[in-house]
């Protein structure tokens, strides 16, 4: 018989992946009694809350990695769930556009990956095609990606954790909890919070920004760190939000590990451009100047951000560059929309990714998820995460029961 005070499964971290994880295990089994502790006061207050918005099509990423086949699968599960649920969404499609003839090898590649993680519907677009989608913008060439969308990821998140307490009236969500310290005991997780103390039979840390750290602390040797990445945005101006009718990306750059300044029409009907990509002295700081002497440290202690650095360092001077101009901001989008001007642009939000390096300064950039005895960590869920948010709770989901059993109670 259950302990009513024993949770089957605790979640650590209130972002869309630890609210998917929640979600998934409740749906498949509910009976089973699900706490998830965030310690904010609301779901999705990190890089879910931060991102672009943007509903992934799985266009980038290199055919059979974990990331390409969960961006490809979770797309169509959250759009799913997204009609479902009326959570606000739409599949508006984006070009990828080329300004430069030096851009055109990358972008066969890109839409090779595309072909061969199954967009059939991808095609290769001229100037005038451009221009129809895009009266605005200007290029030499285009991919059209009709599976591209955006949703409000926060009322995603937030609707999957409602759901998750609508199928078992036991299971809790609990804001402002943060989980400071755990141990085993009896087969048990204990995670102590400043409220209080709680056990589970197993746990899933979904811990995003601070996914080393929680691992380290449950006793997994790791040869990765969590180093921060805050992006900058603005966002056009009313009178110039008619300039980007959805979203508008450039050919990526494969020497860097980002997709570059784009714009996006979110859910709201406001216009983003950006992110840039600088190193944060904060892993949660959304300011220019936050500051954290722990996470500095730590972070430049590592000799795997060092070797980044050295690798990157051109790019990364243009990049702190623009986070302090605006002018050169703008320049960087007028390469997409020329007719720009720097009244169309007003300060927008931030937000921080976490990337996860590796002692060779190479990026980890496929996911990564490890188990320690009746915990599993998410160590590693870049970009396109909250897109494959849903897909990726299933993958926790079947580990989880081929780990700890078919009926891990």
């Amino acid at each position: 018989m259950r302990e009513p005070d024993i949770f089957d499964f605790c979640i650590i971290g209130g972002g869309i992946v630890g609210a998917a994880t929640a979600y998934s295990i409740q749906k498949a089994h509910p009976e089973l009694r699900i706490l998830l502790l965030e310690k904010e006061d609301r779901p999705a207050p990190h890089q879910t809350g931060h991102n672009s918005g943007v509903i992934h099509s799985g266009i980038y990423y290199r055919p059979g990695t974990y990331k390409a086949k969960n961006c490809v699968a979770g797309k169509d599960m959250l759009i799913a769930f997204a009609k479902e649920h009326g959570v606000k969404h739409d599949v508006c499609g984006k070009i990828i556009v080329a300004t430069d003839p030096r851009e055109l090898p990358q972008m066969d590649k890109v839409f090779a990956n595309g072909k061969a993680n199954g967009l059939n519907d991808i095609e290769f677009i001229g100037p005038e095609r451009i221009s129809e989608i895009e009266p605005h913008c200007t290029g030499i060439k285009g991919i059209w990606v009709p599976y591209t969308g955006i949703i409000d990821y926060v009322g995603a998140t937030a609707k999957m954790l409602e759901v998750v307490k609508g199928i078992n009236p036991g299971s809790e969500v609990r804001f402002n909890e943060k989980v400071f310290s755990f141990h085993d005991e009896a087969e048990l997780k204990c995670l102590r919070t400043e409220k209080g103390t709680y056990k589970a039979r197993h746990a899933v840390f979904c811990s995003g920004l601070q996914s080393d750290r929680m691992a380290m602390q449950d006793g997994l040797s790791l040869d990765m760190r969590i180093v921060g990445f805050r992006g900058d945005y603005y966002e056009l101006a009313e009178h110039a939000k008619g300039k980007v009718r959805n979203l508008i990306y450039p050919v990526p750059n494969p020497e860097f590990p980002f997709l570059g300044v784009h714009f996006t029409r979110m859910t709201d009907g406001s216009v983003e451009c950006g992110p840039n990509a600088v190193f944060t002295f904060k892993r949660e700081g959304y300011g220019k100047t936050d500051f954290n002497l722990r996470d500095t440290a730590e972070a430049l202690a590592f000799q795997g951000t060092w070797k980044l650095f050295f690798k990157h360092w051109r790019f990364g001077l243009d990049e702190y560059r623009r986070a302090f101009s605006k002018r050169l901001f703008l320049h960087t989008l007028q390469r997409l929309v020329p007719s720009l001007v720097m009244d169309d642009l007003v300060p927008g939000r931030a937000g921080v990714r976490a990337m996860a390096l590796g002692s060779d300064g190479e990026t980890i950039d496929d996911f990564r998820i490890e188990q320690r005895g009746n915990a599993l960590h998410v160590l590693n869920a870049p970009s396109p995460a909250a897109t494959a948010s849903l897909s990726i709770g299933e993958e926790i989901r079947r580990m989880a029961m081929e780990r700890f059993g078919q009926n891990p109670m």
